[in-house]
């Protein structure tokens, strides 16, 4: 499990939460800071010392206190954090809900696991970090759900059909014969592979087993 933990949070009671939920996991070295510049800074001084965090969990969302500040949201953190240490993993304890935002984490990899602030959080924090602890990316339900709606109004019928043949081992050369056993227009080869092309590219994905992956995730196969 993670050793050393960062959390930027500016509630703190949430924060109070938090560690409470790392001190049951066993984890003792927890450090929170309020403010997103101080994140940054406490991330790079760890970086220096060679003793670098494991694990940042940020809100997305900071009240303004008219504390002087240059960072002052948690998605402007995370693209900074990462470009001073890539390898950081980050997960999102946020109320933020719109799927928008936060599948935009997820396509620019800069996350690893989002968990919205509701009623079962501290569980799903719990699965969060044993998830992404094992190199594995996390959603909890709400943002799966929501994340399932968004896509859902996005992916046809032909998408999620393809993706799904994919999923069960079946050759891309292979899966115009599918089609056209089911009448589905258009059934070439050609087609179907701008169609997944295009689905890789909105989604910032440079494969198919990635493409397929994210689909399980978010339950759309």
């Amino acid at each position: 499990m993670f050793k050393k933990i960062l959390i930027a949070e500016d509630h703190e009671i949430a924060n109070i939460s938090v560690q409470k939920t790392l001190h049951d996991l066993g984890i003792e070295d927890a450090k929170y800071v309020y403010y997103c510049d101080h994140a940054l800074n406490w991330i790079k001084k760890a970086l220096n010392e060679d003793e670098p965090y494991d694990l940042l969990i940020t809100d997305l969302i900071f009240e303004d206190d008219n504390t002087p500040q240059q960072i002052i949201h948690g998605t402007e953190l995370v693209r900074a954090v990462k470009q001073v240490q890539p390898d950081l993993k980050i997960i999102v304890l946020s109320a933020e809900t719109r799927s928008s935002v936060i599948d935009e984490l997820f396509k620019q990899k800069t996350i690893d696991g989002y968990v919205r602030k509701a009623r079962r959080d501290a569980q799903h924090l719990k699965e969060a970090l044993q998830a992404v602890y094992n190199n594995r990316i996390y959603y909890s339900p709400e943002v799966k759900e929501s994340l399932k709606e968004k896509h859902s109004h996005e992916f046809t019928a032909f998408d999620v059909y393809i993706i799904s043949l994919l999923a069960e081992g079946v050759p891309q050369k292979n899966i115009p014969s599918y089609l056209e056993e089911k009448n589905m227009k258009p059934s070439g080869l050609s087609s179907v592979e701008k169609r997944l092309g295009l689905m890789r590219t909105i989604l910032g994905f440079s494969k198919n087993e990635q493409l397929v992956a994210y689909c399980k995730d978010v339950g759309i196969i």
